[in-house]
């Protein structure tokens, strides 16, 4: 037997569906001692980088040896906290790690919807999420017309990022958005910081310590092409089946 609620809106609440930018953590080990050390040399000297953002851990890179590895979700939790991330719910793995997963709590998120095939010439996406991509920054960038020393370290949250002078040795600058640098980068650069893929980073003359672009960085003990180094070049993420790569390119 069925039965017909009244026809009447209750009022005290509503109940509606929610679309929440949420991040993923692509987990690539089940090493959490490794994981540890790389979130600090990541993140170390950052310790208000995130805003207690909701993270989804998605255990569909894991290599197939560690497919079936007991995950320490509890200490996984624990790491992002020192972060101010937390840890709400565990995308894809085994039968048994999704049943640990919900013995702690945490919920279980369905799998990616597979991304419209794109044109033959176009770069295919590598950031992740829960629920949506990451979405560009909005319009307007932070301008910086200072050169920045060592131990300086410049955030642009939401948007771009202008510098028109030296970015020195030891400096950082961060943006959630594009990196542009019209002066020498001889510090470090994080472009796309919360995970959007399609952010680049310019500089006239690029010798960086670092850049790294939606979590995929280079260092400078990996030396650049003689192309691009010293010279005016760009850096932009591209992903295949192999993994994210980071490409540098001069600027004619």
């Amino acid at each position: 037997m069925s039965v017909a609620l009244a026809g009447r809106s209750p009022s005290t609440f509503d109940l509606k569906s929610a679309n929440l930018p949420l991040l993923a953590l692509r987990l690539k080990s089940s090493e959490l001692d490794v994981l540890a050390e790389e979130l600090q040399a990541q993140y170390g000297d950052m310790p208000d980088f995130f805003e207690d953002d909701g993270v989804v851990l998605d255990l569909a890179q894991l290599p197939a040896e560690q497919a079936e590895a007991t995950i320490d979700f509890q200490r996984v939790g624990e790491l992002l906290h020192e972060r101010r991330l937390r840890l709400l719910a565990v995308r894809g793995g085994s039968a048994q790690q999704q049943a640990d997963a919900q013995a702690l709590g945490l919920l279980l998120a369905p799998e990616a919807r597979g991304p419209t095939p794109p044109a033959a010439d176009a770069t295919l996406p590598t950031a992740d999420s829960a629920a949506t991509a990451p979405e560009p920054p909005p319009p307007g960038a932070l301008v910086i017309d200072r050169p920045l020393r060592s131990g300086q370290q410049v955030y642009a949250r939401g948007r771009d990022l202008v510098l028109l002078a030296m970015v020195n040795p030891g400096a950082e600058v961060i943006a959630d958005g594009h990196i542009h640098v019209y002066a020498p980068l001889r510090g470090r650069a994080i472009a796309g910081a919360r995970g959007w893929a399609e952010a680049r980073i310019f500089a006239r003359d690029m010798r960086p310590d670092l850049v790294s672009i939606a979590g995929v960085y280079r260092t400078g003990d990996d030396p650049l092409p003689d192309t691009v180094w010293g010279r005016a070049a760009s850096v932009r993420l591209a992903s295949s089946e192999a993994g994210d790569k980071l490409i540098f390119e001069p600027i004619e």
